[in-house]
């Protein structure tokens, strides 16, 4: 008998979770997840639950408007990110093998500007005849790469 496929959710530890998850939601086209139904926002939500506001920032997610990958949760932590990420995400906009590797060079640095424009880092560029990618970092040097 086949197991049936588990769903996931890919959570961040980060410091400042609103900031990581509108970067994220732009980076990946996702949206931040709606309030609870009957909420105007989430701090509306979290004011009924007697939360501070000072305390309001300790988590948030995005999902993705057509329902087909994953909720990604962001969760504050108060320990700062020492050493490379363990785990990282690939954003796969060059189109594949199938796609000339001009034209995926091109597709990659297009979607490598959009994204420095919303405070990620470029960290370095790697290649060889058959591949292009970018490695850069979110805006709390979570690294990932595009390709």
């Amino acid at each position: 008998m086949r197991p049936v496929s588990t769903s996931v959710q890919i959570v961040f530890d980060c410091a400042d979770p609103e900031r990581l998850a509108r970067f994220w939601a732009e980076a990946l086209g996702y949206i931040l997840q709606p309030p609870p139904p009957g909420f105007a926002s989430w701090d509306a939500f979290l004011a009924t639950m007697n939360v501070p506001p000072e305390d309001r920032n300790a988590a948030s997610a995005i999902v993705d408007p057509e329902g087909k990958g994953p909720r990604i949760y962001f969760q504050r932590m108060d320990t700062p990110k020492l050493a490379k990420n363990r785990l990282h995400l690939d954003l796969n906009v060059g189109g594949g093998s199938k796609v000339a590797l001009d034209e995926r060079k091109a597709r990659i640095e297009s979607e490598v500007r959009r994204l420095l424009g919303l405070d990620a880092a470029r960290l370095r560029t790697e290649s060889d005849e058959h591949e292009y990618w970018v490695v850069m970092a979110d805006p709390e040097a979570n690294e990932f790469c595009v390709q």
